[in-house]
């Protein structure tokens, strides 16, 4: 399972048919949605409001589109065939990079520590991987987080053996001892600290407002249909406002979806920090800080170029629009 990858390949067009968005998504008023997600806290409340019938009770068609690969979910919303997608701001700067034209309208969360660099006992601090041997998901945020939290060690890549695996089989080579260290998110970070004495030297709690996981669509589909994308923000804190009201209902519900148990889910509250409409609307608001999302996408999009994941800096211009978590109730 594969989730928030930064560096975006066209899949090929047969697949993204298969899981594509339909003609009818963006032709007529009240056109059907079709929303991507993937393995994340932050993403999982979607689950909830469909299985809850919160998108209906807003008068919205909504076809949810689960992947196993976040990348695939990434191509899919570039290249058209998704409505929209849960995705980092990491990778809609990378997707608006290469072309794509998008509009982010909602931010679910902040990775507040689900993010995780993992290490082996006897290493106790980022440093201390200095000639180690590190795994991780090649263009992934943990990949990413890796590169931060040496940066703020004064290392680099270079410094560390970078071993690149998907996220499952890199958490399952550091429970068997073939890495030093690993890369991982939740759920699979409860899959790495299941080795012995192995501890988190880094994790998205070091790095506040560095990982932003937000909602976007397609740029077109926002101008064309306004009400739809309305009607689908006020789902997303109407979901929040029943998850609070029938928490053990909800986990049981997101655990189900993550694969995990009730009691594991319950461990990830804290690393991911679910955004009120009052947090959404100072996040889109411009500013100098971390709290900003325009803030934010600058030392991202500076970060990208510098380490050549990106090759040009990506156009902000029209990328936020906060009408919509404004308009919520």
């Amino acid at each position: 399972m594969k989730r928030r990858s930064f560096l975006t390949a066209v899949a090929g067009a047969a697949f993204l048919t298969a899981c594509g968005a339909g003609e009818d998504d963006t032709g007529t008023a009240g056109a059907k949605i079709t929303l991507g997600f993937s393995a994340w806290p932050g993403w999982f409340p979607w689950q909830v409001a469909q299985e809850k019938g919160l998108f209906a009770k807003n008068g919205v068609t909504v076809e949810l589109k689960y992947f196993d690969s976040y990348t695939d979910s990434l191509n899919a919303l570039a290249t058209g065939n998704l409505t929209c997608n849960s995705q980092t701001l990491n990778d809609t700067l990378s997707s608006v990079s290469g072309g794509s034209k998008q509009t982010i309208v909602l931010l679910n969360d902040n990775s507040t520590g689900n993010d995780q660099i993992i290490a082996a006992p006897g290493i106790r601090t980022v440093a201390d991987l200095k000639g180690k041997k590190v795994a991780a998901e090649q263009g992934t945020v943990d990949h990413y987080l890796l590169l931060l939290a040496l940066e703020k060690a004064g290392l680099t890549e270079k410094d560390v053996t970078f071993t690149p695996l998907l996220t499952d089989a890199a958490a399952a080579a550091f429970v068997a001892g073939q890495v030093d260290a690993v890369g991982v998110f939740a759920p699979f970070t409860t899959t790495a600290l299941g080795r012995s004495g192995s501890t988190a030297v880094s994790t998205s709690k070091d790095f506040p407002g560095a990982i932003p996981d937000a909602l976007s669509f397609q740029a077109q589909f926002v101008k064309d249909h306004p009400d739809e994308v309305q009607k689908v923000v006020q789902t997303w804190f109407d979901t929040t406002a029943w998850i609070k009201d029938n928490a053990a209902e909800a986990v049981s519900i997101m655990a189900k979806k993550g694969g995990v148990s009730d009691a594991d889910y319950k461990t990830y509250d804290a690393g991911t920090t679910i955004f009120t409409k009052e947090q959404n609307i100072e996040a889109f608001t411009p500013g100098g800080d971390a709290k900003h999302l325009d803030y934010q996408a600058n030392k991202i999009a500076e970060f990208l170029v510098s380490t050549k994941l990106v090759d040009a800096k990506p156009p902000l211009d029209g990328l936020f629009e906060p009408k919509f978590v404004k308009a919520v109730r």
